[in-house]
């Protein structure tokens, strides 16, 4: 599969302008509240579940245009409202998401956790010394 042409071009930052931009024009920022925000994304992860809700493992591997189409519209509402978030709280996102990827590094050491899938809990009964 081929890497999506935007993907490579597109700064988080614009985006986050983008976003900004588009609330901004409508007056909407007096919704967007932390709370407001952060439940809309959570109302969008349910809505993003549906699609998937009835299916089989295998089902949800092998999708049509149309339903990638619909499922992949419900991400870009998560995206975007995580985006609006990010803005009104003044998170330096790309800051965020590398503190947390180099967290959880070490959380789930590769050496530890390939081919498992237990929370890290899991992993620190096993090594007590951690």
């Amino acid at each position: 599969m081929s890497e999506p042409v935007e993907d490579t071009r597109t700064t988080l930052q614009e985006l986050k302008v983008r976003v900004a931009d588009f609330v901004g024009e409508r007056d909407w920022g007096q919704f967007h509240t932390p709370k407001n925000l952060s439940m809309s994304i959570a109302i969008e992860a349910a809505e993003l579940m549906e699609h998937f809700q009835w299916m089989a493992v295998e089902q949800s591997r092998s999708l049509s245009h149309e339903d990638l189409g619909e499922i992949g519209e419900e991400l870009a509402d998560i995206v975007i409202y995580s985006l609006a978030l990010s803005n009104v709280l003044g998170l330096d996102l790309a800051s965020t998401v590398t503190a947390k990827m180099e967290k959880n590094i070490r959380k789930y050491p590769a050496e530890k956790v390939r081919g498992k899938s237990h929370k890290y809990t899991f992993y620190q009964k096993q090594d007590p010394e951690e």
